[in-house]
């Protein structure tokens, strides 16, 4: 059984439901109604060009293009991460680029190496779905960890300074915020994953029974990529964090960012 087509049409029928989202926005005036429409707009562009230009991929499938293209991927998520964490994109940006590709890579090869057990390692129809799951949540995860960790540096500078006074070790003083900012990165996943398919059916899972899979076929699909993106994600945010301190502190261990 193959899943039902979508027509452009059918989804300007869901704009007639923003209507009232309008309406109550403008009642109180929130001012987004703008920015709302905004997005959509610019969502529809750039999923319509993305799409052509990946049918463009799919059907060329070559590796070398493929690679490319995840590594584009990668460099617009570090681009993303430094600019949603506040900090400088052209002094940071290669620490990040690092933090994102190493374990992205190594959990996205090992993926179609063992799991998906794929002939040709780089095919386009796994490597790039898979790999943007596996890099789209490691940025929301570096983004609240990196958020997290310099946040709280600041916020108890004091406490910081003294503990760094105390040790006269930096590693030691900055141990407090670095497990915080890992645990408020991975509890939103490890959440997800205690309540998948209880509370809700994930993008993957879903898109592969509207596709015509198998259930079981999708939910086994669905359980290797929520792994696999609890991996990536745990060492993307750590590596996050240890490749931008040796930019964010000065020779005195004072940060500045």
């Amino acid at each position: 059984m193959k899943g039902e087509e979508i027509s452009y049409l059918s989804i300007l029928n869901l704009l007639f439901l923003i209507v009232p989202i309008m309406i109550i926005n403008y009642k109180l005036h929130m001012g987004i109604n703008k920015k709302m429409l905004y997005a959509i707009g610019r969502m529809g562009i750039q999923l319509s060009l993305v799409g052509i230009f990946l049918q463009y991929i799919f059907n060329l499938n070559n590796p070398y293009v493929n690679a490319c293209y995840l590594v584009f991927m990668i460099i617009v998520a570090s681009f993303s991460a430094a600019k949603s964490a506040n900090l400088s994109i052209k002094k940071f940006i290669i620490p990040l680029f690092f933090a994102f590709i190493i374990p992205n890579v190594v959990v996205l090869l090992f993926f179609n190496t063992f799991v998906t057990r794929l002939d040709e390692l780089f095919s386009a129809q796994y490597m790039i779905p898979i790999g943007g799951m596996l890099l789209g949540n490691s940025l929301s995860g570096n983004i609240i960890c990196i958020n997290s960790f310099y946040k709280g540096i600041r916020e108890n500078e004091k406490a910081y300074l003294y503990s760094l006074s105390l040790s006269g070790n930096k590693i030691e003083a900055l141990i407090p915020y670095f497990k915080s900012s890992i645990l408020a990165s991975i509890n939103p996943t490890i959440a997800s994953i205690e309540t998948i398919g209880l509370v809700s059916l994930p993008g993957m899972m879903t898109g592969q029974i509207l596709g015509g899979a198998v259930p079981l076929t999708a939910i086994k699909y669905q359980i290797a990529i929520m792994i696999a993106i609890l991996i990536a994600r745990y060492f993307s945010t750590i590596l996050s964090i240890l490749f931008t301190a040796h930019k964010a502190f000065d020779d005195n261990d004072i940060l500045h960012t």
